[in-house]
């Protein structure tokens, strides 16, 4: 590990920073998907314990609910041109109010023009913002497309937009390996992956013996976004949609311990603790020093060094025990990552 443990301060990046050899970085999901590997550290005793998914029922505690995300990845990807001829990729991120999205693009655009794409889709920048994000409209035959018109075109025309520390296109495969097996709501553009590792028989054991309960976020590229400001505190938490319905709202309310699978379903759960909102934006950013308070066990991947995702994991377990836990996995070659081994906090 590359940080110095005496030098650590939970409140600096700098402090969550480790060394990846690259070819532990994940590329392509293991098959079949419960034979990843699977990390359990167990706070009762301190231990840790390597296992796979596949064996993941002989390590939860009996008397749980378990949270799933339902968010369903779109294809967001897409490549066009401008007027003049000159290229641009363009990434949908999510849409606002009045039909209008934000996306991020690859090659300048100005406001004002107009970006084509196959099967007759423009989009028109109308705003240019200082994070580099566009907020544009969409038409088809002049006429302005609604989220679904556009979700149905963006499926036809564009690419699951993998994320790029992957280095490579995306393949037929991708569209269902990167899609959880009860995807469910169109809106994310990337999967909640610490779900990608269930097959159909272990699903059917969890149902078996759990309560279990599907919520939805909607997955946006901010969650790729590092962490600039030493100071964690002063990162600027991009928000993402999330919906809670009424029989996860319930489960949650009587739940007496909780299994949230992935940091998406614990941020929707964790908002929902603090705000009772059960629709909305979600810009709760967790970290040692704004700690779970709903949330008792997490199923989660190994996540991007001095991101808000392993600060999320270190408001579990402290800073210290999370470098440690990353280390051992460093040590024991697990895949990191979106499609890579997984972690289990009990």
């Amino acid at each position: 590990m590359t940080t110095n443990s005496t030098n650590l301060d939970p409140l600096k990046t700098s402090s969550y920073d480790y060394s990846l050899p690259k070819e532990l970085i994940a590329t392509h999901p293991v098959t079949p998907a419960d034979s990843a590997r699977l990390l359990v550290y167990n706070r009762a005793d301190n231990s840790i314990t390597h296992s796979t998914f596949k064996n993941l029922m002989d390590f939860l505690p009996d008397d749980i609910s378990v949270f799933l995300n339902d968010t369903k990845v779109i294809k967001a990807r897409i490549f066009g041109q401008k007027e003049s001829g000159g290229k641009v990729e363009l990434l949908f991120n999510k849409p606002l109010f009045m039909d209008r999205y934000l996306v991020m693009t690859r090659g300048r655009v100005k406001q004002g023009s107009e970006i084509f794409f196959d099967k007759g889709l423009i989009a028109k920048v109308l705003e240019l913002n200082e994070d580099g994000s566009r907020i544009v409209h969409f038409f088809k035959d002049d006429k302005k497309l609604d989220f679904l018109s556009l979700i149905e075109i963006l499926n036809d025309i564009g690419h699951l937009p993998l994320p790029p520390y992957m280095n490579r296109e995306d393949e037929d495969q991708d569209n269902q390996d990167y899609q959880t097996l009860f995807a469910k709501n169109y809106g994310a553009v990337a999967a909640p992956t610490a779900s990608l590792h269930f097959t159909e028989e272990l699903l059917k054991k969890i149902n078996h013996k759990y309560n279990v309960n599907y919520l939805t976020l909607h997955v946006g590229a901010g969650t790729f976004k590092p962490v600039d400001a030493e100071d964690i505190l002063e990162h600027p938490m991009h928000s993402e949609y999330f919906e809670i319905g009424i029989e996860a709202k319930r489960a949650l309310d009587h739940a007496k311990k909780t299994l949230a699978v992935g940091t998406t379903v614990t941020r929707t759960v964790e908002f929902y603790a603090r705000t009772n909102m059960i629709q909305g934006e979600c810009d709760l950013f967790l970290n040692p020093n704004n700690k779970p308070i709903k949330v008792d066990h997490l199923l989660t991947n190994f996540h991007l060094p001095k991101s808000t995702l392993i600060m999320l994991i270190a408001s579990f377990i402290g800073l210290e025990k999370t470098l440690e836990i990353y280390d051992e996995a460093i040590k024991n070659e697990y895949r990191f990552f979106s499609y890579g081994d997984g972690m289990l906090i009990i």
